[in-house]
């Protein structure tokens, strides 16, 4: 979730895969774009790949419930991919139009994370669920999200299949040296403003002397109004951050793409391993 600003021009995107994860993030989409007064576009993507595998004699399918095995059709994979855009067309309508929202359906075939990006501005909110057909099993991040929130040009929401809990903390997870801490503030601020939970910035420093680095923080959020607590982390490893959100009860996470962590192997494993919804901005 981002910012609620009114009239900022930015649309909210919600990938659609006709999963359940998929359709509430779309729950989560509407809840935003009501919020924001923004539009909603929801995306549908027929992925190439699948589509050229039905063309190998070699390719097999294993039926979800029945577990049957089956020869990979490319006419059967076709039309159940035509059903699910139906549903999903279905599905955004029906809840954007209960809201009064504005909305739309695009139907792209070829590659999702580049039919997305071609689509995505950098003023616009991407919503997806943190794994779709692109996630292994066990997966909490598929490959699809993992590109996505690496490369969109705008700031993205992984939703995960909880709804953020109502007694928990909004917890934004900075660096001492970073140059976007306050865009991430503000945001952890608006979520904790609209789900009436308290802050926490949890600040990754390498520095001996932690004062600089809250001092500054503190001033801005003063200046801001944003009340907030602030807690200094060392700079460790996935383990140690992870640790940190639970004795902060975080029920949401705020993560900037100027964090160090974001480039480094331990962003994977944070993002992969919480069961949170998780922010990433600018």
């Amino acid at each position: 979730m981002a910012t609620d600003q009114q009239g900022s021009g930015g649309r909210v995107l919600v990938l659609l895969d006709g999963s359940p994860l998929s359709r509430s993030a779309l729950t989560a989409a509407a809840d935003i774009a009501d919020a924001r007064g923004a539009d909603v576009l929801g995306i549908f993507v027929e992925e190439t790949n699948l589509l050229r595998s039905g063309g190998y004699l070699f390719a097999r399918e294993v039926g979800a419930s029945s577990g049957q095995i089956r020869p990979l059709d490319t006419s059967r994979i076709e039309a159940r991919m035509q059903s699910l855009a139906r549903r999903a067309g279905m599905a955004l309508e029906q809840v954007m139009l209960d809201r009064g929202i504005r909305q739309a359906l695009k139907l792209c075939r070829g590659h999702v994370v580049g039919e997305v990006l071609n689509l995505a501005r950098p003023e616009d909110l991407l919503i997806l669920g943190r794994a779709g057909w692109s996630a292994s099993p066990g997966m909490m991040l598929g490959s699809t999200a993992r590109a996505l929130v690496r490369r969109a040009p705008g700031e993205v929401l992984l939703w995960c299949d909880n709804r953020p809990r109502a007694h928990g903390r909004v917890v934004v997870l900075l660096n001492h040296d970073q140059g976007a801490n306050h865009r991430a503030a503000d945001v952890g601020a608006d979520l904790a403003r609209r789900y009436q939970q308290p802050l926490t910035m949890l600040v990754r420093t390498g520095s001996d002397d932690e004062r600089p680095v809250t001092d500054d923080l503190r001033s801005y959020l003063e200046q801001t109004g944003i009340i907030a607590r602030v807690r200094c982390l060392p700079m460790t490893g996935a383990e140690e951050i992870i640790r940190a959100l639970q004795e902060e009860n975080a029920a949401q996470l705020v993560l900037s793409r100027s964090c160090r962590l974001f480039n480094e192997p331990e962003a994977d494993a944070v993002m992969g391993t919480i069961n949170l919804p998780i922010t990433v901005t600018q």
